[in-house]
């Protein structure tokens, strides 16, 4: 469990295909840290610590993960947005993220304000995932309040510290984001589609 409040950027040093999965080497300010068999969410995805060495840890992503998220689009020198699981006795400062990735979205627009970002993003809403204005999303790890909500697309906006200590600073248009949708939302509408 995770709760959408990124701790520290992490920097892909290695990528390892091997079969249908993918081993990440990543080094990050806490990576020393990690025990295997730990989660952490790698851009809001939930992976399993295989190995630890020195001030870098490795993660695999499986067949089933890599098709379902943007990890496939990682290249070595890439920052990915990390955080720990949560500790059952601290504040739940974001909203509540499994990291369990629902599906991807792609930036269409971003657009600089005097001292923030708004950026919009555009997703598959035949899936049955919605997003609901001032209701919570993920993106890319990154626990956001929504700010316009379409069918289908929806609009976040970036205070200047999470733009600094996020990818968000590296996002273009056309780049593609994980997304999680609220569980509370999903648990509702699956009810009301019954």
């Amino acid at each position: 469990m995770f709760t959408g409040i990124i701790e520290t950027l992490g920097e892909v040093v290695d990528l390892q295909k091997d079969k249908g999965n993918l081993h990440i080497r990543i080094s990050s300010l806490f990576s020393s840290e990690l025990k295997i068999d730990q989660s952490v969410a790698h851009n809001g995805i939930c992976l399993t610590v295989v190995a630890v060495q020195d001030d870098s840890h490795t993660v695999t992503a499986v067949e089933e993960t890599l098709a379902k998220t943007n990890l496939n689009k990682l290249q070595k020198g890439s920052l990915v947005n990390l955080e720990r699981c949560m500790q059952m006795n601290g504040r739940l400062d974001g909203h509540i993220v499994q990291g369990h990735v629902d599906q991807v979205a792609t930036c269409t627009q971003l657009q600089e304000l005097d001292g923030s970002w708004v950026y919009t993003f555009n997703y598959n809403a035949e899936t049955g995932n919605v997003t609901v204005e001032k209701g919570s999303i993920c993106v890319n790890g990154v626990s956001l309040t929504v700010v316009n909500s379409h069918d289908g697309s929806f609009s976040v906006a970036i205070i200047p510290y999470t733009h600094e200590h996020t990818n968000f600073r590296t996002l273009q248009v056309g780049d593609e984001v994980n997304l999680e949708f609220d569980i509370i939302g999903k648990y509702v509408a699956r009810l009301l589609n019954r």
